[in-house]
């Protein structure tokens, strides 16, 4: 690890968020699970994530905004963080659905509060030809945090099955290192406020401003998004396969450590290459995933297939936010993040929904193979765009 590449902030920031993932994604195997316990209706419940899930992309886009306007990163990343650790322990403590819904709504817009600001503050600590390694290295520590924590379910589970509401407090523990060490994180030094008013939607505004090979770049990413469905569906069609439920989670967390193990090198290499190359790799291996595993069945070609699944997120996730911050001012770089992750939020919700469809309508390996045949549409729309774009 290069010191003078990993700065403090980012170590610091990389480190919350691994802290922070631990305590998420030890709830993420058992949430649907503990929500029916305590009397939600799949109805329910799906209405409850697709709220949550709005709060957080309305609010990227808000707050990332007025980070810019404030001049500020680390009081969007101390106080969002907090949020969501405060949520972990009150979904225990509270059941009833009005409060369940009040509650995970803030866990999301937690989310919201901090994701534009920390993004903004790793691109601000990296020059633009580090900036693969730099969202690499957190992506890679992020999801880390996301491998350890379903493991930890699934250790406390096989000791105490069916006691869900303990997992909740534990979870809070973690969440607690997370927060904090953002009080370690601070910002370089304190810019002048803008003098400008701000609203909800402010921040759609950015579009009139921005570059316009950020605009193709947004286009492509939003296309890719709406071909791209939830990675819940991968876990489903392993449960279609007649995987049972700790096979399922096994896989997924086979999946995050593939992930979170070359996230940085992969950045190194899209560094040393170019973004955009190692974007459309990402992108390839994506069709190769969704196009194959429908006509799979057998443990270890399926272990290979979540393995390359692994390798096209640390292709992707962190080297779509370096072009994005790199395709847009300093000043603004919030407010372009924000911008992005808060459609693709709408995008990402509208996607499941239309997946959720074809696999009900037809079945799932129709849309799977959708899937990859609009991804590779979005491959031959980026070779076209990056084939006119000199940098990066």
């Amino acid at each position: 690890m290069n010191k003078k590449i990993i700065t403090r902030a980012i170590l610091l920031v990389s480190l919350v968020s691994f802290f922070t993932d631990i305590a998420s994604e030890m709830l993420y195997p058992i949430m649907p699970v503990y929500l029916k316990s305590i009397g939600f209706s799949v109805l329910l419940i799906g209405i409850l994530e697709g709220l949550a899930e709005a709060t957080a992309g309305l609010s990227k886009g808000y707050f990332g905004n007025l980070s810019d306007k404030l001049g500020k990163r680390a009081p969007f990343i101390r106080f969002g963080y907090l949020l969501s650790a405060l949520s972990k322990p009150l979904l225990a403590l509270f059941i009833n659905p009005v409060y369940v819904f009040f509650i995970r709504t803030l866990d999301r817009l937690g989310k919201g509060i901090r994701t534009s600001a920390r993004d903004a503050l790793l691109s601000d600590e990296a020059k633009p030809e580090h900036k693969g390694q730099v969202f690499g290295f957190h992506r890679g520590m992020d999801t880390l945090g996301a491998a350890i924590g379903p493991v930890v379910a699934l250790i406390y589970l096989a000791l105490f099955p069916g006691q869900y509401k303990w997992l909740f407090i534990i979870a809070f523990l973690p969440g607690l290192v997370a927060v904090s060490l953002t009080f370690l994180v601070h910002d370089k030094k304190a810019e002048k406020p803008k003098k400008e008013p701000i609203s909800l939607f402010s921040y759609l505004k950015y579009w009139n401003i921005a570059k316009p090979e950020y605009k193709k770049l947004i286009f492509g990413l939003l296309a890719f998004t709406l071909f791209n469905s939830s990675d819940a569906f991968l876990l489903l069609v392993l449960k279609e396969k007649g995987f049972s439920d700790i096979s399922m989670i096994g896989f997924y967390i086979f999946y995050n450590l593939c992930y979170a193990l070359m996230s940085y090198p992969m950045g190194i290499v899209a560094d040393k290459i170019g973004l955009k190359k190692v974007l459309v790799l990402g992108l390839l291996l994506f069709v190769l995933v969704y196009g194959s595993i429908s006509f799979m069945s057998q443990p270890l070609l399926l272990a290979f297939v979540f393995l390359v699944y692994g390798l096209y997120a640390s292709a992707t996730e962190g080297i779509s936010k370096a072009l994005i911050t790199n395709l847009s001012d300093k000043a603004n770089s919030a407010t372009a993040i924000g911008f992005y992750t808060s459609f693709s939020s709408i995008f990402a919700l509208l996607s499941s929904s239309i997946s959720g469809f074809v696999w009900f309508a037809w079945s799932s390996k129709t849309m799977f193979l959708i899937s990859a045949v609009g991804v590779t549409l979005v491959i031959i729309y980026f070779l076209v765009v990056f084939s006119k774009m000199t940098k990066y």
